[in-house]
């Protein structure tokens, strides 16, 4: 697939890449994030300390501030997340409202948003030592302040007229009915199962139907207020002095502007166009022609058989087990948490997995420590093909969020939530690093079982790597197509800023980035809309980066990932506890060794088919050895409290049922009898 002009490409992206992180580095190590026009004195962290000057009273001061700041922003977390919760998963009762989900985000933001909070915390800090628990805490405050923090009366405004206008959009898209038109029968689907069948059924005119059912998505949201939440959304970020609305997102999230991001993203995107169009040249030819390359043929011809040919090894019922198990023998210990997790995917439910903590994990000032509650949910329909592995893959990724912020041990709440200034690539790292595992070998030759007990063949494993590995370029330019998308978006002038237009750059920004429209038009991702994950994806592509050479890393050390009992302690200790104190590219150095770079990335792109399959023949063919005549363990220990529910119902939990694998039993049964077994 890669043509010697297409290495070189790879090798310039490689040396371009590095450059701009390397610099991105430099420059978190020189200056501290400061957004523009927010704060009322300069430098983020410019305040100095004086210890001699601290007194019993003065102690008593910081020690009651810091912890009224921290109960008092524990509550107002917790009543927002509850709303979230409640209304994204369609849960019924009163307490849960649109109106109420607005009103807990807008005190819980108020509340961040104080401005004699800040000036509080910066009085207090001139009288600590710099290197004292307090200090790092108070500083943790500040930047978080700093965050919310809006001059602009102006802004204040257009910040609530937009949480209310994503309200009601967020609203009417969870009760928008989508489906398809099969043999002249409309049959609803869920966007989730709209994407499935376009991945896996074998009948194109089925996978036409499902596509166009899904890009509906993208009729409905600009008819139905998204349009105006764009203008809104940018007229606040301008009103605080930033470029546009991603600017604004990019730099609290982050600690750099959107400029220096692109400068990133840009060297990714050229660096691997030239590979991207060779692979496309390569799929038509290997498929039948242009016709292989329609956003409804394209995933199905990749790997769809293979898909189906693999169904039987990933049962969703014996997901949560799996899972589990994979955990605890990586090490992974959630510390006393208590997880809600809704996998089923029904209608009204929100579209798109996602894991939130109404409780923060934190360690409080008398030496107790605060477990973390988590709630976690996925959308999946164990009656359709491919269900067992997105569910699981799914599954994987959001519990790697819960292992990461279960066990963010610092002082206060504020370093173990999940919105600004916590980065988006640092919590998506974690996560993805997590939900790799299900593509390797050795970790199916122990974890992909059928229900009869089988384990999946090599073969099997063997043809799905012939079938996707060429092509990996398609991923990696699909998730940087969502970043250039918003990109553009709030680029635009307010006046051109219209349904038409909108659908227009949508597609536009599909055929550049991607080659041809997208089988996952972009209207449809759901991270554009909401105000957390908007302006977010690009958070994916660095952390893609981070996984590649996180993986890179454990490999050299220890020679393996799955099953490998260092892996939980290395990624607490060095990625997981500190919570939001480090700055991601730190993290990454500090651990690999390394600046973060596209290299180990780059370098799993330009491998060869057979070099492929030679290096996960030898490791499936190492774990089936290590597996052989052994029986898994009838103990599983998360140190976690798991409750799994379905909207109201609770179908399983592990204080009623006894054990983990008690609650996966009942949960299993739940399945099989409500779904039935799959032939």
């Amino acid at each position: 697939a890669y043509t010697p002009s297409s290495r070189q490409n790879f090798n310039f992206f490689v040396m371009r890449i590095t450059a701009a992180t390397a610099f991105l580095l430099s420059k978190q190590h020189t200056r501290h994030f400061t957004p523009r026009r927010i704060f009322v004195t300069p430098s983020l962290f410019s305040t100095s300390t004086d210890s001699n000057t601290m007194t019993a009273s003065s102690l008593a001061d910081v020690t009651n501030f810091i912890d009224t700041t921290n109960a008092s922003y524990e509550s107002l977390h917790r009543a927002f997340e509850l709303q979230f919760w409640g209304t994204k998963m369609n849960i019924s009762g009163s307490q849960y409202s649109v109106d109420e989900l607005s009103r807990t985000k807008g005190e819980m933001e108020a509340f961040l948003a104080d401005e004699e909070k800040l000036l509080k915390t910066r009085e207090l800090l001139k009288d600590l030592p710099e290197d004292s628990d307090h200090a790092k805490t108070l500083k943790m405050f500040e930047r978080t302040f700093g965050c919310y923090i809006m001059e602009s009366e102006e802004a204040k405004s257009l910040r609530a007229e937009a949480t209310r206008i994503e309200g009601k959009l967020e609203d009417a898209r969870n009760k928008l009915t989508l489906g398809a038109t099969i043999d002249g029968k409309f049959e609803e689907m869920s966007s989730v199962g709209l994407r499935n069948k376009v991945r896996v059924d074998p009948d194109e005119k089925v996978r036409k139907a499902c596509f166009e059912g899904l890009s509906k998505i993208g009729d409905f949201v600009t008819e139905n207020g998204f349009v105006e939440l764009v203008k809104v959304r940018n007229r606040m970020a301008k009103a605080l002095g930033f470029l546009d609305f991603y600017d604004y997102k990019v730099t609290n999230a982050e600690g750099f502007g959107k400029v220096a991001l692109f400068e990133i993203l840009d060297t990714l995107e050229k660096g691997t166009r030239p590979i991207m169009e060779s692979a496309r040249k390569q799929f038509a030819d290997e498929k039948g022609g242009a016709s292989s390359l329609e956003p409804w043929n394209l995933s199905f011809m990749m790997a769809g058989e293979t898909t189906r040919k693999m169904d039987p090894y990933f049962p969703f019922e014996k997901s949560v087990e799996q899972w589990g198990r994979s955990f605890a023998a990586m090490n992974i210990s959630y510390r006393g948490a208590t997880m809600d997790l809704d996998l089923l995917d029904r209608k009204g439910k929100y579209s798109n997995g996602f894991c939130h903590w109404p409780q923060p994990a934190w360690a409080k000032p008398d030496g107790s420590w605060q477990p973390s509650v988590t709630h976690f949910t996925s959308l999946a329909d164990p009656s359709a093909v491919g269900s067992g592995h997105t569910g699981l893959t799914t599954l994987m990724h959001e519990a790697g969020h819960a292992a990461h912020f279960a066990n963010v041990d610092m002082p206060s709440p504020l370093f173990s939530q999940e919105r600004s200034p916590t980065s988006v690539a640092y919590a998506e790292l974690q996560s993805m690093f997590l939900d790799s595992l299900v593509g390797d070998a050795d970790w199916m030759a122990k974890y992909a079982i059928s229900r009869e007990g089988d384990t999946i063949p090599w073969d099997l494993v063997a043809e799905k790597i012939q079938t996707t590995h060429p092509y990996k370029v398609f991923a990696l330019r699909g998730m940087i197509a969502v970043p250039y998308f918003e990109k553009a978006l709030y680029e635009m002038a307010e006046g051109d800023v219209t349904a038409e237009n909108i659908k227009a750059l949508a597609d536009k920004v599909e055929k550049d980035i991607q080659g041809g429209l997208s089988p996952r038009p972009l209207l449809s991702v759901p991270h554009i809309l909401s105000d957390e994950a908007s302006c977010y994806y690009h958070g994916y592509v660095l952390a893609e980066m981070g996984v590649h050479q996180t993986r890179e890393f454990f490999l050299k050390r220890d020679k393996y990932i799955t099953d490998n009992p260092n892996v939980g302690p290395t990624l607490t200790s060095a990625y997981w506890k500190p919570g939001n104190s480090e700055q991601f590219l730190s993290l990454v150095e500090d651990l690999t060794g390394n600046p973060l770079t596209g290299d180990a990335w780059v370098n799993e792109l330009k491998q060869t088919v057979s070099d492929v399959l030679k290096m996960e023949k030898d490791s499936y063919d190492a774990k089936i050895a290590e597996c052989s005549g052994s029986k898994p363990s009838d103990d599983v220990d998360l140190d976690m409290r798991i409750r799994i529910v379905d909207g109201d119902d609770v179908l399983a939990d592990t204080e009623k049922d006894g054990s983990f694998l008690a609650s996966c039993k009942v949960f299993e049964e739940y399945v099989q009898k409500r779904y039935g077994k799959k032939e």
